[in-house]
C-alpha cells in the first residue's frame, strides 16, 4: 500500500508540475521574458515546486529527514543525473551568462547552506535570508533577461504573445490562471501521499526517513525537472534545460530551505551535513569547469556525472 501511494504521489507530483509550468509560461511570455530566465526562474521554480510542498509538509509533520534530504538530494540528483542525460541525448551547449551569473550563484547558494547547517538547525531569521536573497535573484535575473534581448529576440516574442494572446488573450489568461491552480491542487495532494507512503517504506525497512528523502522522495520530486530537461535537449533548447537544472538547484537551497525554514524551524541531521553537504558542494563545484571548456557539456562529460551520481547512491545505499 505504501509503495501505491508513493507511485499515485509521484504521478499527481508530474501531472501538476506539468499544469504549473505551462501556466507560468504563459503568463512569462506575456511579459515577453526570454527562454532563458523563463528556465531560470519560471520553469525551474515550477518544477521544483513538488520539492517545495513535500520539504514543507514533511518538516511540518516532523520528518525533518525528507525535509532536508530532500533538497539535498534534489540538488545532487539534478546534476549527477538530470543534467548528465539530458548532455547525452545532445550536447549543451552553454551561454556566457550561466557560467558568469547563474553558477556562482549556485555555488554560494550552496556554500551558505553549509554554513547555516553546521550548527544542526537552520532558524526563521537564517529561512528570512534565504528568501530574501531568493527573491532578490529572481528580480535581477529577470531584468537582465529583458533588457538583454536582442531586436530579433523582442520580434520573436511579439510573435508568440500573438499567437497565444492575440484575438482570444482572455481566454488564454483564464486557461493559464487554471493550469496554476489545477497545478498547485495536484501538488499538494501528490505531495501527502508521497510523504506518507515514503515514510511507511521508511518504517517498514528499517531506513531512516533521511535515506528515503535522499532517494525515492528526491528522485520523485525532481521528475519534473527531468522531464523538462530531456525534452528542452532533444528539441536543442540547451538554454533552457542548462538553466532548469541550475536554476532549480538555487531555488531548492534558497527558497525551499528558506520558506521552509521561515514556517518551521529545520533541525538539520548530522549525517547530512557529515556527507551528503559535501557530495552537493562537489557536484556543483565540477560543473564550472565541464561548462567551461569549449562552453559546452559533451556526451562524455555527462557520462562523468552520471558515474559519480551512480558512485554517490551505491554509497548511500551501502550505508543504509
Amino acid at each position: 500500500m505504501d509503495w501505491l501511494l508513493v507511485v499515485l504521489g509521484f504521478g499527481l507530483l508530474i501531472a501538476g508540475g506539468e499544469a504549473l509550468v505551462r501556466g507560468a509560461s504563459g503568463l512569462a511570455l506575456a511579459a515577453k521574458i526570454s527562454p532563458a530566465v523563463v528556465g531560470l526562474t519560471i520553469v525551474a521554480a515550477g518544477t521544483s515546486m513538488p520539492e517545495l510542498v513535500v520539504s514543507i509538509q514533511s518538516a511540518v509533520n516532523g520528518n525533518v529527514g525528507i525535509a532536508i534530504g530532500n533538497v539535498v538530494g534534489s540538488n545532487i540528483f539534478n546534476i549527477g543525473a538530470i543534467l548528465a542525460l539530458a548532455a547525452l541525448v545532445s550536447p549543451l551547449r552553454v551561454m556566457g551568462n550561466t557560467v558568469r551569473l547563474e553558477w556562482p550563484v549556485m555555488m554560494l547558494a550552496a556554500i551558505q547552506f553549509f554554513l547555516l547547517a553546521r550548527d544542526g538547525l537552520i532558524d526563521r531569521v537564517e529561512g528570512g535570508f534565504l528568501l530574501t536573497a531568493m527573491v532578490a535573484f529572481t528580480a535581477y535575473a529577470v531584468w537582465v533577461g529583458r533588457n538583454a534581448s536582442t531586436p530579433a529576440e523582442v520580434e520573436g516574442f511579439e510573435e508568440m504573445v500573438t499567437a497565444s494572446f492575440g484575438a482570444n488573450g482572455g481566454r488564454a489568461l483564464a486557461y493559464n490562471l487554471l493550469a496554476i491552480l489545477l497545478g498547485v491542487g495536484l501538488l499538494a495532494g501528490g505531495s501527502t501521499l508521497l510523504v506518507e507512503g515514503a515514510v511507511g517504506i521508511a518504517t517498514a525497512l528499517g531506513v531512516s526517513d533521511t535515506v528515503i528523502g535522499l532517494t525515492i522522495v528526491a528522485a520523485g520530486t525532481s521528475t519534473p525537472e527531468l522531464v523538462t530537461s530531456l525534452v528542452a535537449s532533444k528539441r536543442g533548447r540547451d538554454d533552457i534545460a542548462i538553466a532548469n537544472v541550475v536554476g532549480s538547484n538555487i531555488f531548492n537551497v534558497l527558497g525551499i530551505v528558506g520558506a521552509t525554514a521561515l514556517l518551521h524551524p529545520l533541525d538539520v541531521p548530522a549525517v547530512i551535513i557529515a556527507r551528503d553537504v559535501w557530495w552537493m558542494l562537489g557536484a556543483s563545484a565540477l560543473l564550472l569547469p565541464l561548462m567551461w571548456t569549449g562552453m559546452r557539456v559533451s556526451r562524455l562529460e555527462g557520462a562523468l556525472l552520471l558515474g559519480g551520481f551512480a558512485t554517490y547512491l551505491a554509497l548511500l545505499v551501502r550505508s543504509a
